[in-house]
């Protein structure tokens, strides 16, 4: 192999008639294979299926003198509390334990400041004349949905191995409406960035114009490592308190792919003065969330050190998937065609196409049964101005349709930049 950049055209033609001819051949097999999102395989599932067996008389509902099967504790039952607290080092003071999906409890984050405001906001962000939100790209695309949805502009910052590009938004955040920023901080989806220490110190002394600006932690892949042992991470709320900013971050987590992603418990850690503050306008929607659940949580989990033990066994089911992503994309290194991202976590491998070529790649894919998160999903408003960042998803599938997908996958990756390159 050599690149093909360094092809002579009859040599590419060659190359790509004799690629054509596998691309039909996968074609004729029918195959329906899909990597669109990272979903938990059935293995990891039933895996953690004693959970629906740990509560199991009404005696067993009881959390200390507290019934879960009652009206109350709109914050979340204290075991619940106390245990995410040490997943996330953090106090129980400052833990908001939620419904099934940390998604969910960043919208209404985002829905009540667009309401009512924020603790220290001077007006509800409907009211001003404009609202701006800081997406680190390639990023996560529900993140910037949210923000989308309420008719907000996205600006794009630029991902660097550290992190966000700092420079960027300590200049962005002197914009009175930029209201907040995304983040991703372990294992960031879908690169699997882990920020440095630098990024994280500049985050929390940041100063932005905004009095209220929201520093949107999602903390989604805190204990999720596939590679090696769990890697500490820091406490963002004490940071944020020590730099004094105490009420601009907002930490979320679930245990969506620890337990079921559909089922599981999601939680919100923040300032207890901003958990004052929200607890008031929560009170007017919700008596409170399952209880039940984040019950049949706390007795299955136990505690950090058997939640990490849990994560070692999910990390023994995802290395080979991710092994047989990585070793077919290593194939086709020489062709000095794409780019990727080899992370020790998280749920995504980062894959960058030849410049102009991602959506190209992806429509043969789904010609051939492979289907892929949409090209340009990773940018603010689905637009990758370069056309190349493409998600893979290795998680869902077994390992021998992921093979297949990837041998379709790399086989789009060489016809669509032979085509880019002129045929």
């Amino acid at each position: 192999m050599k690149p093909y950049a360094d092809y002579t055209r009859s040599e590419r033609c060659a190359e790509y008639t004799a690629l054509q001819e596998q691309y039909e051949a996968w074609k004729t097999k029918q195959l329906s294979l899909n990597m669109a999102r990272g979903k938990p395989s059935r293995a990891q599932l039933d895996m953690v299926s004693g959970i629906l067996t740990v509560l199991q008389s009404p005696e067993d509902c009881f959390d200390g003198a507290l019934d879960v099967r009652n009206y109350g504790e709109l914050t979340g039952i204290p075991s619940a509390k106390r245990l995410f607290a040490e997943l996330l080092g953090v106090m129980p003071s400052q833990v908001l334990v939620g419904g099934s999906a940390s998604l969910n409890l960043m919208y209404d984050l985002i829905a009540k400041a667009w309401t009512h405001g924020l603790l220290h906001s001077p007006r509800p962000w409907s009211q001003e004349s404009a609202v701006r939100f800081l997406c680190p790209a390639p990023g996560y695309d529900r993140h910037f949905r949210v923000s989308q949805s309420f008719g907000m502009e996205l600006i794009p910052i630029a991902m660097t191995p550290d992190g966000p590009d700092m420079d960027a938004v300590e200049a962005a955040v002197r914009d009175p409406a930029v209201k907040g920023i995304w983040c991703v901080p372990k294992y960031s989806n879908p690169q699997g960035i882990v920020y440095s220490d630098a990024v994280v110190d500049r985050l929390a002394a940041l100063r932005p114009a905004a009095p209220d600006f929201a520093l949107m932690w999602d903390n989604a892949y805190c204990l999720h490592e596939v590679y090696g042992e769990f890697v500490p991470f820091r406490d963002m709320l004490t940071l944020c308190r020590e730099a004094g900013n105490a009420d601009m971050v907002y930490e979320f987590a679930s245990t969506s792919k620890i337990t079921f992603p559909g089922a599981g418990v999601a939680v919100m850690a923040a300032s207890e003065a901003n958990l004052k503050y929200l607890s008031g306008l929560l009170g007017a929607q919700t008596i409170s969330y399952d209880k039940v659940n984040q019950l049949r949580h706390v007795r299955f989990l136990q505690d950090k050190a058997h939640v990490l033990e849990l994560m070692q066994r999910h990390a023994a089911i995802l290395r080979p998937k991710f092994e047989a992503v990585l070793a077919a994309l290593r194939g086709i290194a020489p062709l000095g065609i794409a780019s990727w991202t080899e992370p020790k976590g998280g749920y995504f491998i980062s894959c960058d196409a030849m410049p102009g070529t991602a959506k190209r790649v992806l429509a043969l894919c789904a010609e051939a049964g492979v289907t892929m998160t949409p090209a340009g999903a990773t940018y603010p408003g689905g637009n990758d101005p370069a056309d190349s960042n493409i998600r893979i998803a290795p998680s869902f599938p077994p390992v021998e349709e992921l093979e297949q997908a990837m041998q379709i996958f790399c086989l789009a990756l060489r016809m669509a930049a032979l085509e880019k390159l002129g045929i």
